[in-house]
């Protein structure tokens, strides 16, 4: 680990193919733009030959921890014999993460081939969609129908697979699920999902079906509670729940995880180690085994414990809670939205004990910047804005404007545009006075934190 932060990437570039082949995908639309309508990815996939019903699947929906329930959910089902697919989203590094087989994200070939393999029935989709007044697939709609089609060619066993937004109209709806997994409800993405919790919770519960066995996290809001179980009642659909027929009875945090207990469907599963840090992750986990019950045994036969302990000790989950750096401490999350951000502080505050707190933020436009900052602001002895490249991101100087509202003390906020120098005051600020037990905490958005793990050489998968 480098003693300061690097001034660049020595990740690989992607190849000019794959650059130009990204390009491509972007320009059908922006990754925050959705279409609510299943026709397109349905169509694509019916001229493909259905290759996403060539195998068994697991869909998730939910606002926050989708994607470690989805990495932890691969993980098991991996250890138990079975050839995986993973789709995740969004990615950190390179489009090539939101496709994995057997735990690893497909290589720059593969990625091309299936890019390719969609192409020309995706212009017969574009074409006919066009002629109806429709828009072409869109960028989530081309991935997605790459993942399926990647898949069916590995060929893999099972696919975890991670929606997108929402989940009725999902493009990852061209999927027919054994298991539905629903994480979390809290207000995110209002502009397509609805202004109110009730509402929200019904987009995501569109991934529920009469045949998929549900798993339900427990909810923060009983409005999503509600709205769940009614629709679970009038599926029909067979279901488990966090706090009634699931649950984690007991965890103790520990160093690099936290040791749990678990209530499963079909098992109850004693001293697991889980190497990832924070409550939530104990309760991902937790959907985790329930899915993996669900799956391999129909909820009814529990799951080896040898084969569970060398799954969950062994999981990560890149840009989650995750510490990059020692001396001082860089702990970066890709808390995005106030329920993330707060489950950020309740994580370091049960796992470290800093003698100071430095954050690192950077907020995209559409998100709620006021009260994310308003959630990490007691954490935070002092602040460093900045931005991410991406074009979504608010300038620096006015979400610095906006955290000195909420921190009330100027001396509290700090302003630079430079991540990599951003990264180097809040260093400087946490070491300050040779203090050597100070700590940064960098949190605002996926692409900081995928930049952040960039300037500091960290590994994709570690």
């Amino acid at each position: 680990m480098p003693s300061s932060p690097r001034p660049g990437s020595s990740r690989p570039a992607m190849s000019p193919e794959l650059r130009e082949v990204y390009a491509a995908l972007l320009e059908r639309a922006p990754e925050n733009r959705i279409e609510p309508d299943l026709s397109r990815i349905r169509r694509v996939m019916e001229l493909m030959g259905d290759p996403q019903n060539s195998y068994r699947s697991i869909r998730i929906a939910g606002t926050n921890g989708k994607t470690t329930t989805a990495r932890i959910l691969e993980r098991i089902l991996r250890e138990a014999g079975l050839r995986t697919g993973r789709t995740t989203s969004p990615h950190l590094h390179s489009p090539t993460e939101r496709i994995a087989i057997d735990g690893a994200p497909i290589d720059e070939e593969g990625f091309l081939q299936a890019y390719r393999d969609v192409e020309p029935f995706a212009q017969i989709v574009d074409t006919e969609s066009q002629a109806a007044g429709g828009p072409p697939l869109t960028y989530f709609e081309y991935l997605t129908a790459m993942a399926f089609q990647a898949f069916a060619s590995a060929p893999v066993d099972v696919a975890v697979v991670e929606t997108g937004l929402g989940g009725t109209w999902d493009a990852t709806g061209a999927v027919d699920p054994d298991v539905a997994v629903i994480t979390p409800i809290s207000l995110d993405h209002q502009e397509y999902l609805g202004d109110t919790i009730a509402e929200i919770a019904g987009e995501k519960a569109g991934i529920l079906t009469s045949e998929a066995i549900a798993v339900l996290a427990e909810q923060p809001y009983q409005d999503a509670a509600d709205v769940l179980r009614e629709r679970v009642a009038e599926l029909g659909a067979e279901a488990s729940v966090e706090g009634q027929q699931i649950g984690v009875l007991a965890r103790t945090p520990g160093v690099g995880g936290q040791m749990l207990s678990l209530q499963g469907i079909a098992g109850r599963y004693e001293e697991v180690f889980l190497s990832l840090l924070g409550e939530h992750q104990a309760r991902n986990a937790l959907l985790a085994v329930a899915a993996a019950e669900a799956l391999l045994g129909g909820g009814t036969s529990p799951l080896d414990g040898e084969l569970l302990q060398a799954a969950l000790s062994s999981v990560t989950s890149p840009g989650r809670a995750e510490v990059v750096r020692q001396a001082p401490t860089v702990l970066l999350d890709a808390a995005h939205n106030p329920a993330g951000a707060l489950t950020l502080v309740q994580t370091v505050r049960e796992n470290f004990r800093f003698t100071r707190t430095i954050g690192v933020v950077g907020i995209l436009q559409e998100k709620e910047a006021d009260d994310i900052l308003e959630v990490l602001e007691p954490l935070l002895d002092a602040v460093v804005i900045t931005r991410s490249s991406s074009p979504r991101a608010i300038p620096a100087d006015r979400l610095a404007d906006i955290a000195r509202e909420i921190f009330e003390d100027e001396d509290r906020v700090l302003e630079q545009e430079s991540l990599p120098d951003a990264i180097q005051i809040a260093v400087d600020l946490a070491e300050a006075d040779g203090d050597q037990f100070g700590g940064v905490v960098v949190a605002g958005s996926v692409t900081l934190a995928a930049e952040v793990r960039d300037l500091l050489g960290v590994p994709e998968e570690a």
